[in-house]
């Protein structure tokens, strides 16, 4: 059997590529500098992909990438990824957010003493052959206010040094909880303008999102303190170029100091270059000895974890699943699809909702990786192989299936239930799984109390409860070979409607099937496949 290929198309640190192909359980490969057609042609052999931000990951290559995987990026941003595109082709998109965020967090402070002591400027007039003190008069940061847009792990950390230089924070994130604020002794603003209004300095470190691109437009600088000052060390895009730099030439903003930009490399004919009191650098946040070899690490450990133990860590389209998590989870996942799997075969061809019931103890972890896996297992009648946990939310939504969840403390007669249940045109239908110690079991259809293995054929029948009916069904499926390995029957009442699962040990033929279905004490009849 081949091993798993990954490709490296951008540099990454040596250690990185050596912790990829550790133990030679991956076939690693190391082609740089790649144009698009070569990495086209040769893409549809490889299971990961390792880029930076010089290799363009489009829909094109991911769409023929027919065995791709993985897709890694060494370092926080994915703009040069269509994510979107390899959700849908099932693929995980894995980022390296903490590698860098130390090197990025130095950068923009750098930048902040930078612009507020105009040091580029003056040290180039020194070499010019100047000593022009005047014009390079600055400004302290001490008691000055900071508006960090956006507190990740980056602006967190700025946020320290800047208070460390005794620097007041007011903080924007309509994601930080005001414990964590607290914590981190900057105060949260809940509206953007409030910000704009009191900071002498504004650092941004936001994802570039259609929410976020442009966030500081021209409307917005007009709502900042005339002689403020601006960093940009997160993505390009955030700030509008063309109003930065008119805001830059009127000296309303008193200076900007960028690192990242719309299009990179910067444009010959961009109006930031002739922008006054502006300090450029080409995209420097991570480039440090010490980032590079840390994103390089941490993204081959993420590529390996996933490749060859299924662990998902920092992807930015899937729930992270660490190996603790794993293990509380880990159970719930295959029979989550199995469940899913039951429900799709038992279930009316045009289901409007999905629900999820979670009951017991699981309620104590995060289930999203479950109910990605149920979905998985629901979808694949319709989707076939090509559904995954990538891709499984957005292919319901592309169908129109309303996915909902609910959760009960209580766990009833069982440690932890499953439960899922599937409403059309006026229906619902549902089944159940708990586990009995560490064994996987069916223990109700449509609310009726069963026990069944999820796994191999399984017949469900609804039938007339009179005497003899056991015998009947066994009668039939034995004169055509077909042998009963476990039995389950359950009743709505003496007389009523009995509900028998047989788990069998082949599938019943069409033949035998028909024969079933014609007998007048067989109300239904359907044959599950696990």
């Amino acid at each position: 059997m081949s091993l798993p290929k990954v490709l490296v198309a951008d540099s990454i640190s040596q250690s990185g590529v050596d912790e990829l192909s550790r133990d030679g359980a991956l076939d690693v490969v190391v082609q740089t500098n790649l144009g698009a057609a070569k990495l086209l042609e040769i893409i549809p052999e490889f299971s990961a992909l390792v880029v930076r931000s010089q290799t363009k990951v489009t829909a094109e290559i991911l769409n023929a990438g027919s065995k791709l995987r993985v897709v890694g990026r060494a370092g926080v941003g994915v703009d040069n990824v269509d994510v979107e595109t390899a959700t849908r082709r099932g693929i995980i998109v894995l980022n390296a957010p903490g590698g860098n965020t130390v090197s990025t967090a130095e950068h923009a402070f750098s930048l902040l003493l930078c612009v507020a002591r105009k040091i580029p400027p003056a040290e180039a007039s020194v070499r010019a052959g100047n000593w022009d003190r005047k014009n390079f008069e600055g400004v302290e940061l001490y008691n000055k206010t900071l508006g960090v847009i956006g507190m990740g792990r980056i602006g967190s950390e700025l946020s320290r040094r800047a208070i460390a230089f005794g620097m007041r924070v007011v903080a924007y994130d309509p994601y930080l909880s005001a414990t964590r604020a607290r914590s981190l002794q900057v105060e949260l603003v809940d509206e953007l303008d409030d910000l704009l209004a009191s900071a002498d300095f504004i650092s941004l470190h936001t994802p570039l999102t259609a929410e976020t691109h442009h966030l500081v437009d021209l409307a917005r600088l007009r709502k900042t303190k005339r002689g403020v000052r601006i960093i940009n060390c997160a993505r390009g895009g955030l700030i509008d170029e063309t109003a930065l730099a008119a805001a830059l030439q009127d000296r309303h903003v008193a200076g900007a100091a960028l690192d990242v930009f719309e299009t990179e490399p910067l444009p010959a004919d961009s109006p930031l270059r002739s922008a006054p009191n502006l300090v450029l650098t080409p995209h420097l946040g991570a480039s440090t000895a010490e980032a590079q070899e840390s994103v390089g690490i941490e993204i081959a450990q993420s590529i390996r974890a996933a490749l060859l133990e299924g662990t998902i860590r920092n992807a930015v389209n899937m729930p992270n699943l660490d190996a603790k998590t794993l293990s509380i989870v880990g159970p719930h996942l295959r029979f989550g699809e199995k469940l899913g799997k039951f429900l799709s075969q038992i279930a009316p061809k045009r289901v409007d909702a999905l629900n999820i019931n979670y009951s017991g103890k699981v309620n104590e972890v995060d289930t999203t990786a479950i109910t990605r896996s149920v979905l998985k297992g629901f979808l694949q009648t319709a989707g076939g192989s090509d559904v995954n946990e990538v891709n499984a939310p957005a292919f319901a939504e592309s169908l129109g299936l309303q996915i909902s969840e609910s959760r009960l403390s209580a766990p009833g007669d069982y440690t932890d239930m499953l439960e899922l249940s599937a409403a059309a045109e006026g229906k619902t239908v549902s089944v159940g799984g708990a586990f009995f110690g560490a064994t996987p079991r069916i223990v109700s259809i449509n609310s009726r109390p069963v026990e069944a293995r999820p796994h191999g054929v399984v017949l469900v029948l609804e039938n007339s409860d009179r005497p003899g009916m056991v015998g009947r069904i066994g009668s039939m499926l034995g004169d055509h070979g077909v042998n009963i390995a476990t039995m389950s029957l359950s009743r709505n009442q003496a007389g009523g409607t009995a509900l028998t699962v047989l788990n069998l040990d082949t599938a019943p033929g069409e033949n035998l099937l028909a024969e079933i279905r014609a007998s007048e004490d067989i109300r239904s009849a359907q044959v599950i496949e696990l």
